[in-house]
């Protein structure tokens, strides 16, 4: 019999988000781990309750609110310029651009929209504002290695 997901167990898993149309927005087969019940919010809180107890090769399907997920959509955070402002690097449909806030948080700049002359920059989560679901399949229950659990805190699911 495998191990089952309880606090301070190794586990990996392989997962798909959903969008609210039902359309696969992010998928990986290559397995993510975390430390089970560590409560450090490398997993949205929903998400660990529903994998609390499984074992390998067992599956859960969570829902997720945009309020539980990647948060609202900000307008503040949607910036609309002339594309000539822009580094020529940015100036198309996709581009992103990592920058630190006044405040010391770094944020993921995104080229969202080009019209004209104008481009438009949003640092939202892309999924910001999508209710989603994660699809997810246990691929690893075990006892961490003190090396993995210093590593594992660079791992997120978000």
């Amino acid at each position: 019999m495998s191990e089952r997901i309880t606090p301070h167990k190794l586990v990996s898993i392989a997962y798909t988000i959903r969008d609210s149309r039902g359309d696969i927005v992010e998928h990986s087969e290559l397995p993510i781990s975390y430390i089970h019940g560590l409560n450090d919010e490398q997993l949205f809180p929903k998400i660990e309750r529903a994998l609390d107890g499984l074992s390998v090769d067992e599956r859960a399907e969570v829902h997720l609110l945009a309020s539980e997920a990647f948060g609202e959509h900000n307008p503040d955070l949607t910036f609309t310029d002339q594309i000539e402002n822009a580094p020529e690097e940015l100036r198309f449909v996709g581009a992103e651009l990592d920058a630190e806030s006044d405040n010391g948080e770094v944020l993921n700049f995104r080229v969202t929209h080009i019209n004209g002359d104008e481009i438009t920059i949003d640092a939202n989560h892309p999924l910001a504002g999508e209710d989603v679901t994660f699809v997810l399949r246990v691929t690893e229950v075990r006892d961490p290695t003190l090396e993995e659990i210093v590593a594992i805190g660079d791992t997120v699911i978000h």
